[in-house]
């Protein structure tokens, strides 16, 4: 069976980090007045708070495989790669069709070839094409995967369309788990992995997103049949990013999970007690990333699965 995490990391440094517009409106999790604030140091603040997370994850002994964004094109959203490609244990690379026109920019296939150099690379998918019918899948912020049991989690939203994660399952052949989730506002929640965490042995979900009560216990028995302890998060919880967490692990095999300070404060004692037994928690600063790109730790890595030569 696959290994759910991984020591190796992908993280993207900012050149041109900021608010983006053109993805505003469908991430409620973008605050506009703090971006007004912080307009003349986003950038800077951002690129301290990255450095200082990849110092860590680095200290601690996870491989973060670290590539610089470029002045041009213009990416403000570039240190959130997960969402343009994925990289699994078959060899497989997928590239994946995003909604906001600047974001498609970020898509390196120079940064795929220099890890053809060192990883097995024997497939790339390529579903950008869905972008030119206005369909979007935005990798694993568009879904959680179970790598272990090749089960993909994914809240239906304008950045993820059905015919868009079909194609994925079919050509994966991921089993794919579809349902609604919005916010406290009710506004649809734009990416899956804002809700949802899933462990090797557990899962951080906030289930009361899910209003539907049928699909929300579809969610529950789904996750319970993969024989993850469900630790539920609230809509507030949700909020401050304690759903966007990650499990990754060091080269000695210590399991960690990664999350932003935020998260980390929001979580009640018996919650972080639970937690540990799983995984040694760590948490970063995030507070620059989050507030101007409405994304928070575990959008920053994507995990490199691809066998080594």
């Amino acid at each position: 069976m696959q290994s759910q995490a991984t020591s190796r990391i992908l993280m993207i440094r900012p050149v041109n980090f900021g608010f983006n517009e053109q993805t505003a409106e469908s991430n409620a999790f973008q605050d506009i007045k703090l971006a007004a604030q912080t307009k003349g140091v986003a950038q800077e603040d951002a690129r301290r708070e990255f450095d200082e997370m990849v110092r860590q994850l680095q200290a601690i002994g996870v491989d973060v495989l670290v590539y610089d964004d470029t002045a041009d094109p213009y990416t403000p959203d570039s240190i959130f790669p997960n969402n343009w490609v994925s990289f699994h244990a078959s060899g497989t690379v997928v590239l994946y069709p995003m909604q906001a026109e600047n974001r498609r920019l970020e898509r390196r296939p120079d940064i795929v070839n220099d890890l053809a150099e060192r990883f097995h690379v024997a497939r790339v998918i390529d579903l950008t094409h869905f972008e030119q019918e206005g369909k979007f899948l935005e990798g694993t912020g568009s879904m959680v995967l179970d790598r272990m049991h090749r089960v993909a989690f994914a809240c239906l939203s304008p950045r993820t369309h059905p015919d868009v994660l079909a194609e994925f399952s079919r050509k994966t052949g991921y089993r794919t788990i579809s349902f609604y989730a919005t916010d406290a506002a009710g506004k649809a929640i734009y990416h899956t992995n804002v809700l949802m965490c899933i462990g090797d042995t557990f899962a951080v979900v906030c289930l009361s997103a899910i209003a539907d009560p049928d699909e929300r216990l579809m969610v529950r028995q789904e996750l319970e049949g993969l024989n993850k302890r469900i630790i539920d998060i609230t809509l507030d919880q949700m909020a401050c990013f304690a759903g966007n967490m990650l499990q990754v692990q060091t080269r000695k095999g210590q399991k960690l999970l990664v999350m932003s300070t935020r998260a980390f404060k929001s979580l009640t004692p018996k919650q972080i007690d639970q937690l540990d037994d799983y995984a040694t928690l760590v948490h970063f600063d995030l507070s620059m990333i989050e507030g101007n790109g409405g994304g928070s730790a575990r959008c920053m890595m994507a995990e490199v699965h691809l066998p080594l030569k």
